[in-house]
């Protein structure tokens, strides 16, 4: 029997669109010979199947079922592509875990951990992994200018505190500069960071288990045409992303190890990817995607097929994973 698929993207965060395009990769993927893949888009409070006429099937919220010319479907694995909220803070995976569904990601309480980047650095800062100064701002608490300066330094990035793909992010180079940005980056969230600037090279390490072993993938250096590896480097092409890393074999090693061990400690499941900056030979932990972007063009799917894997080949393994567990 196929195993039936729910390949969930959309979302509600300004990621929506790398969802779309993670999720259309990936179905590409899947083997129709071993699964019956149905198309979910959530949005809001509107979930429905899109089917291959562009029709909408809504989903029945209370067992997660579509039903499709009379006949009601229910799914045997969730195989979550949504970027940002509901599906990489940990809201989704509650929702299936009540409904004992199986799911292809980090469970509710490692996705609810990881997305707080400023709750993940103090963790990774408390195993002994370098991590950047960082000041967390929320909303409606008094702060100074000067003071955040002082503390950080010039430049500086700030940063939405939840959320990704660098939406509302602003590298912060005069003292003028700064209110502007924090206000931008509280446009996205309620909580916002000043961290440090780290001059360095950047360094991505995707992650993913599979039959009890941890499997760290290839380094990827990301070179940002743009300021700092901004929406428009990695989804509109304004970067070169180099896979393997130039970097050396002892320090890929390095890495390597280094995110295998921080999958373990922060209890990660499924495919994840680490960042860093390489600088002065220490590698400072950044954060961790634990669902990071799967387009053809992004940087996981770079680094399986370096490693001489077909993508269809990890995914496939992704959801065996899901349902073993």
């Amino acid at each position: 029997m196929k195993k039936r698929v729910a390949l969930i993207a959309g979302g509600d965060s300004g990621e929506y669109e790398v969802s779309i395009n993670s999720a259309g990769a990936v179905k590409e993927q899947l083997p129709e010979d071993k699964y019956e893949v149905y198309f979910i888009i959530i949005k809001g409070l509107e979930w429905y199947h899109l089917d291959e006429q562009e029709r909408k099937h809504p989903v029945d919220k209370n067992d997660f079922s579509i039903t499709i010319d009379q006949q009601k479907i229910l799914f045997d694995v969730a195989f979550i592509l949504i970027h940002g909220t509901p599906g990489e803070d940990g809201k989704l995976q509650g929702y299936f875990e009540l409904l004992k569904i199986p799911y292809t990601t980090s469970d509710l309480f490692t996705s609810a951990l990881t997305f707080k980047k400023n709750f993940t650095k103090h963790v990774a800062s408390s195993l002994n992994v370098a991590v950047s100064k960082t000041i967390l701002l929320k909303s409606g608490e008094n702060y100074s200018v000067p003071g955040l300066i002082k503390d950080v330094g010039l430049p500086c990035f700030v940063k939405p505190n939840k959320g990704g793909s660098s939406v509302g992010i602003t590298k912060v180079k005069r003292e003028e500069e700064l209110q502007e940005a924090i206000g931008k980056a509280f446009a996205e969230d309620d909580e916002v960071l000043v961290e440090e600037f780290l001059q360095g090279d950047e360094i991505g390490c995707g992650v993913y288990e599979y039959n009890d072993v941890v499997i760290p993938l290839p380094l990827t250096e990301i070179v940002s045409k743009t300021e700092f590896f901004d929406y428009q480097a990695k989804y509109l092409g304004a970067s070169d992303e180099i896979t393997p890393a130039r970097i050396s074999d002892e320090k890929t090693d390095e890495c390597q190890r280094l995110s295998a061990q921080l999958y373990r400690q922060f209890n990660c499941k499924g495919l994840v990817r680490f960042d860093y900056i390489l600088k002065n030979d220490v590698f400072y932990f950044l954060e961790v995607n634990t669902i990071p972007g799967l387009s053809k063009a992004s940087i996981v799917p770079q680094q399986i097929r370096y490693m001489g894997k077909k993508e269809s080949e990890v995914y496939e393994q992704l959801i065996e994973e899901a349902l073993r567990k």
